[in-house]
């Protein structure tokens, strides 16, 4: 019996012999959905640490997940009771002749490091990693946002990604394993669809979608059977793309009411960055939160020493002494100002859960969005930034789940070892 059919056997028993135990039916993975805690019934705050994709594509020898239980403990020592985890629908589901893949071979691009994912080339088997791990998170009382960065991770799989309706089969079929297996119990937050919507991942079948609106003129050109709303008279001049955002207003909500209908326990959105402008640019009526990242970095005045930095992570070695230095002395000079527009950006988060009676968070933030380990870097505002931004969160009672940074992963040592810090501001977020 290979290792996978083993978990799933074995799952399967420990789930009847249970149902048994409580005067149950003994029928194996049947989930009772009446007991699901979607996070729009949050009545605490969660802290919750941003795992992506690096807790199943760093689990292996040399890697910092390569021990799950270890990680996980680590994790809950530190003050986390939630993580954001890339469950992989993309792998999980079949191609489109219902054949399943059960290992892809991710191959590493390039000499630079890795700040997410795999540093080396390896292997992955995303069907047994989901039913190994979301047990594991379970048992020390750590709660599981499900969510998907759609990203192909050089495995070779390209066929959902251009598929139309490649997104929702994804999702469909993860959940439906995942329901079959008994893992779509009470442990699971949410499911963000789609990170940073519409343009941050790899859904590339949306990205030629949207850019094919992006001329209104041009579009009707080469579509001319296409029926196209007309624009309201009384809404004025609208912006030559407005096509592509009622697009992407139409699609999410469609795709969330099609996945909501078929599992109606779970509360469904996708996550934005500040790139989507207004909130009036989407439809948030079908949403189960809103998650929107925000970082000090996207203030409109030309943050010059952070983008300096991230040059490094396209190929370019530099003296980072200086640039620390220019961030520090920026940082100083600009913090209340930076404050002030964060408190503004949260605000308007805020405000946008309150009028449509939703919970919001945020999974990704607050000072840098780029940054790592370097003799020459220090962590130190990263975490003042994360203090700031905490405490400005936790005004609101919209605030259900908050991140401490984008960094709240082992293989980021510089910031993880300062188990100081972690327990005083998880413990902020949980208070």
């Amino acid at each position: 019996m290979n290792r996978r059919k083993f978990i799933e056997t074995t799952f399967a028993g420990s789930m009847a012999t249970l149902s048994i135990a409580n005067g149950l039916s003994a029928a194996p993975f049947a989930v009772d959905r009446n007991k699901l805690m979607p996070v729009s019934q949050l009545k605490k705050r969660v802290a919750i640490a941003m795992w992506d994709f690096s807790w199943i594509l760093r689990h292996h020898r040399y890697g910092e997940f390569e021990n799950w239980d270890k990680a996980l403990d680590e994790l809950a020592e530190r003050g986390y009771n939630a993580i954001r985890m890339d469950c992989m629908p993309q792998f999980v589901a079949s191609d489109k002749n219902g054949s399943i893949t059960e290992e892809f071979r991710s191959i590493k691009d390039g000499w630079l490091p890795a700040l997410w994912g795999n540093d080396f080339t390896m292997s992955f088997r995303p069907r047994e990693a989901l039913l190994e791990f979301l047990p594991k998170c379970r048992e020390r009382g750590i709660r599981t946002g499900l969510a998907s960065w759609f990203l192909n991770h050089n495995a070779g799989r390209t066929d959902i990604f251009t598929e139309e309706g490649g997104l929702f089969r994804a999702w469909d079929e993860t959940l439906t394993f995942l329901d079959r297996n008994g893992l779509l119990d009470d442990n699971i937050l949410y499911a963000d669809i789609l990170n940073e919507y519409p343009c941050v991942n790899g859904y590339e079948w949306l990205k030629t979608e949207l850019n094919k609106r992006s001329d209104v003129k041009k579009f009707r050109e080469n579509n001319p059977e296409a029926h196209l709303p007309d624009p309201d008279p009384d809404a004025g001049k609208l912006p030559d793309n407005y096509l592509a955002i009622e697009f992407q207003k139409q699609f999410v909500n469609d795709l969330l009411s099609r996945l909501k209908a078929k599992y109606p326990a779970i509360d469904f959105f996708v996550s934005f960055n500040p790139c989507i402008g207004s909130f009036d640019n989407m439809d948030l009526t079908r949403f189960g939160a809103i998650d929107r990242h925000i970082w000090f970095q996207c203030r409109e005045d030309g943050f010059t020493g952070m983008r300096e930095v991230e040059s490094r992570m396209q190929g370019k070695e530099m003296d980072f002494r200086v640039h620390m230095k220019n961030i520090r002395v920026y940082f100083e000079e600009n913090k209340p100002a930076l404050t002030a527009w964060m408190k503004d950006q949260i605000d308007e988060i805020a405000l946008a859960a309150a009028k449509h009676n939703l919970v919001c968070g945020n999974t990704e933030g607050w000072g840098p969005i780029l940054w790592l380990d370097h003799p020459e870097l220090s962590w130190d505002w990263v975490k003042e930034s994360g203090d700031i931004c905490v405490d400005l969160a936790c005004s609101h009672p919209e605030y259900k789940f908050i991140c401490t940074s984008n960094f709240t992963h082992p293989h980021f040592k510089g910031i993880w070892e300062d188990m100081k810090w972690h327990r005083k501001i998880t413990g902020k977020i949980k208070a």
